[in-house]
């Protein structure tokens, strides 16, 4: 495939834009090569600037779980511009949604809606610690909760891929509130309650993480945080900006059968436009303001088009018994389908999957942290990202990103799909 004008594009914008993207994970430096410059999107599908239609397996990483320009969605979103784009002042809407929201999701009494995931989990890092009146937070390595100064302690996916999950410019009185365990190691986190005893005021983990790749809890991790959370009078956040909405019609708390305290979400609850949002019982959200002391604001949250386009989305999630389990068929196939291909080429691989989200991790051991995630072989998915992308398949320029599956695509798709990795896989 040929990508002129993407890198065209890309040339320019890297004069007014620091490195060409408004996001790192989106440029191609852990990949090599020039980001693709989409020009349109339907269902399933991708066309960039130079004509080329792609497999879309990142879906506006993870949003768009029934497809591309979603004509419900679409319709929603040209009504209500036409009756205005933002008032600063509340509207039915906001309602609307967050009984939906509540009724979709166990244990959780009320909701606000923000404008991003980064800043759903910044609110409910603040309200944790409010509530609790303690200063300490429990984070997990590889986990990322968006570029909020607390979670940029061993972030994941962007801060991995180019090598510094230790940013500059988060203070280091910031820093020593953010205690780092490794995912899915119980007895790491207990040794952080023993040494900070009555000091921490919450836990935050991805339940499923997807910024390392996706990584599934083992059995009992979340259940053995829920109980340390209880006897240790802290708060459990779940951070479900991937999961919320895309794994069950309640999340991971529904799945997993786990309450949560707070729930932060993001990506599907916006239907594509840009939202996020955090939920908990009565007793805690009531503490924000204008209720509590607690401060949280912004000037356009609650903005009607992402309002709309959010209500679309649940409204056709909340109305489809099948939808999950479609999806989930999709993964499962996929994930069969590909280890058959990697296996008959000899190659080192390990797939995890959890619903519709899937990762491959090029390392014949378990993937199920950090450290494990970073043993991956680069080269090899270097290899395969372009390889792909020669074949017509789009997946995140890094090999610690998620694929996320969208109810769009077809079996004709996966089965390109996976005919294309055995293609590619040959040449490794």
């Amino acid at each position: 495939m040929q990508y002129k004008r993407s890198s065209e594009l890309f040339a320019a914008a890297e004069i007014v834009i620091p490195g060409g993207v408004n996001s790192p994970v989106r440029a191609f430096k852990a990949v090599g090569g020039t980001p693709i410059f989409v020009k349109s999107a339907k269902g399933a599908y991708l066309y960039d600037e130079d004509g080329n239609k792609l497999i879309d397996y990142i879906n506006s990483w993870g949003p768009m779980i029934l497809g591309h320009a979603y004509e419900p969605v679409i319709t929603a979103i040209t009504e209500r511009a036409k009756k205005g784009t933002s008032f600063g002042m509340p509207t039915e809407l906001e309602t609307k949604i967050a009984a939906l929201a509540i009724s979709m999701v166990p244990n959780i009494d009320k909701i606000r809606f923000v404008n991003s995931g980064t800043e759903a989990c910044m609110s409910a890092i603040r309200l944790a610690r409010g509530f609790t009146k303690r200063d300490k937070i429990i984070k997990f390595a590889g986990c990322y909760h968006g570029h909020s100064d607390s979670f940029l302690i061993q972030a994941g996916s962007g801060a991995i891929t180019f090598g510094s999950p230790n940013s500059p410019g988060v203070t280091e009185g910031t820093a020593k509130d953010t205690l780092l365990a490794n995912y899915n190691d119980l007895e790491n986190v207990k040794s952080l309650f023993e040494a900070n005893k009555n000091q921490i005021a919450a836990i935050i983990v991805e339940p499923v993480a997807g910024n390392m790749g996706c990584i599934p809890p083992l059995n009992g991790f979340l259940e053995g945080l829920r109980t340390l959370c209880s006897d240790n009078n802290s708060l459990l956040i779940f951070d479900e900006v991937m999961t919320g909405f895309r794994l069950a019609k309640g999340g991971v708390q529904e799945l997993y059968n786990i309450n949560a305290d707070i729930v932060c979400f993001g990506k599907v609850i916006g239907g594509g436009l840009p939202v996020g949002a955090f939920a908990a019982r009565n007793e805690i959200m009531n503490f924000l303001a204008p209720l509590g002391p607690v401060y949280q604001a912004g000037t356009l949250s609650g903005n009607p088009l992402a309002m709309e386009a959010g209500l679309t989305m649940l409204q056709a999630l909340n109305s489809d018994n099948e939808v999950f389990k479609r999806l989930a068929d999709k993964t499962e196939y996929l994930h069969l389908g590909i280890e058959k291909v990697l296996n008959k080429n000899n190659v080192d691989f390990t797939i995890n999957r959890v619903g519709s989200m899937i990762s491959v991790h090029f390392d014949k051991n378990p993937v199920i942290d950090f450290t494990t995630a970073k043993n991956g072989d680069n080269e090899t998915f270097k290899k395969f990202f372009h390889g792909l992308l020669n074949e017509g398949i789009y997946i995140a320029p890094s090999a610690y990103e998620s694929w996320f599956i969208t109810d769009a695509l077809t079996y004709k798709d996966l089965d390109f799909t996976i005919n294309a990795i055995d293609k590619v896989s040959q040449k490794f």
